[in-house]
């Protein structure tokens, strides 16, 4: 059977953002139709940049990006435009097309759909905004999916998705004829149905590409590592041991120290011989969320809440009491409420429940909306930090990967999983008495969120947790568990 035609190529293709930030240096790869791949690297590595490269919304400094004549590229954004909020359903599924699409209905009922967000007879006039933040994931995907593009572009596709959201986004890429390039870090998601890995060194801003999933990639990292320590000891050992004849050559004189000369030569071509170990991505230093000392009794009371079912609002009993040490975490399905009853309760505008009047509130939204992104990060940590020491607060940003100039950037001007490690260090140097955490990992690279999983699990405030990561919440300490559904 003939290969498949290669759809991109890049050839020596570097990109640093205004003169400054390196993030592609004289990158090659190539893609190949049909193939499913997964572009994975560090938080701020460049995944998405080089999304807009093959988008075209960005021009490299130097190199060529090929793409097959006539190709339509299509992408699911992170996080829904706030512009597109106030849209209808019909008017946003409108906009992805530069021209009239007179039969749209249908086409929008069946990307619906496929990414199970079924709707009824008034949905296409629905806002964007009357929809979850897991439903509007949903319906970035399916604005991907409805351009029916050669290749599909998928940026953290499975953030805010349910269980069955994620089944359902897995059997569809499966079945997918097209081609598919996505970044995630989730891992599971991922090894369903990959063919080969893009992996970009935020070291050496290089594109590695490796053939099969997830976990083959991490053990051919693993193999290549071990084999490059391998020849580096050896070298390092007949180094030695050329040095030490090279010494006694040069110490008996006359012929002897040509001799020690030519020595020093191989020596000195052994040291350039080494090679550089891969490095692993950076890791967050290990940490924990301070808690309210001067804080007693309940600091979280929910004697009602209101859900969403089949698109009505319903009003449920419940009876929580949260005291210090308490950690509550709320379930249910896309689109049941939950993001929205943990906004009513951090704004204190739930009529069912009730903050200490003392409490400190920490929320960690999943659009991270809390933070004002014309602040820079400096001035972001400074306006939530207990202590106003410069000193403390630039050692507690270093500790979430924020060091060197990234403490002067806007926050508008970070990627996501950035903008979740300033939110993570907001709360650190918050020290609040109630932690309210809406997805938490959503954008973070897999290799922080055991440590994270710790801090929380060690944190002896009050906390509320909505997570769709089972494998995140099974590492915390879960004291009740409100399930929506029920």
């Amino acid at each position: 059977m003939p290969a498949k035609k290669i759809v991109v190529r890049f050839e020596d293709v570097s990109f640093e953002y205004e003169h400054m930030k390196p993030i592609l240096d004289a990158v090659s790869f190539s893609v190949r139709e049909g193939a499913k791949i997964t572009l994975m690297g560090q938080n701020g590595a460049g995944k998405s940049t080089i999304f807009g490269l093959i988008m075209g919304t960005l021009k490299p400094e130097s190199g060529d990006i090929h793409l097959s004549h006539g190709l339509t590229i299509a992408t699911a954004k992170q996080v829904m435009p706030r512009e597109s909020h106030g849209l209808t359903i019909r008017e946003f599924f409108q906009n992805c097309f530069d021209r009239k699409v007179h039969d749209i209905d249908p086409r929008i009922d069946e990307v619906l759909e496929v990414v199970n967000l079924k709707g009824h007879e008034k949905v296409h006039a629905r806002l964007i905004k009357s929809f979850s933040g897991g439903q509007q994931a949903r319906l970035l995907l399916a604005s991907a999916l409805i351009q029916n593009p050669d290749i599909l572009l998928l940026d953290e596709p499975t953030n805010n998705l349910d269980k069955a959201g994620i089944a359902h986004l897995t059997k569809f890429l499966q079945e997918y004829e097209k081609t598919v390039i996505v970044i995630s870090h989730d891992a599971e998601f991922l090894n369903a149905f990959t063919h080969g890995v893009l992996y970009l060194d935020v070291y050496t801003q290089k594109i590695e590409q490796y053939v099969g999933d997830y976990f083959d990639v991490i053990a051919d990292i693993a193999v290549r590592k071990e084999k490059e320590n391998r020849k580096n000891a050896q070298l390092e050992k007949d180094i030695q041991a050329n040095k030490d004849k090279m010494n006694f050559f040069a110490q008996k004189g006359g012929k002897m120290r040509l001799v020690a000369k030519k020595m020093r030569t191989k020596v000195e071509e052994m040291e350039e011989a080494k090679v550089d170990v891969r490095k692993d991505d950076k890791t967050i230093r290990e940490f924990r969320i301070p808690s309210q000392q001067d804080i007693t009794g309940e600091i979280l009371t929910i004697t009602s809440f209101t859900r969403m079912r089949n698109h009505k609002q319903s009003t449920q009993k419940a009876d929580i009491h949260l005291k210090r040490r308490g950690h509550l975490l709320l379930s249910g399905p896309n689109g049941i409420g939950k993001s929205t009853l943990l906004e009513a309760i951090a704004k204190g505008t739930l009529k069912g429940a009730k903050i200490a009047d003392d409490a400190v509130v920490g929320y960690y939204r999943q659009d991270f909306s809390t933070l004002n992104f014309e602040d820079t990060v400096l001035e972001s940590l400074f306006s939530v930090a207990k202590r106003h020491f410069e000193q403390h607060v630039r050692s507690v940003a270093a500790g979430f990967l924020i060091t060197g100039d990234m403490v002067h950037a806007r926050i508008g001007d970070l990627s996501e999983g950035q903008k979740g490690l300033v939110a993570f260090a907001r709360l650190v140097l918050q020290e609040p008495g109630l932690l309210i955490l809406d997805e938490p990992t959503n954008h973070i690279n897999f290799r922080h969120i055991p440590i994270i999983a710790e801090a929380l699990n060690s944190y002896d405030g009050a906390m509320v947790l909505v997570s769709h990561v089972p494998e995140f919440v099974a590492k915390i300490r879960i004291d009740e568990v409100l399930d929506l559904e029920r």
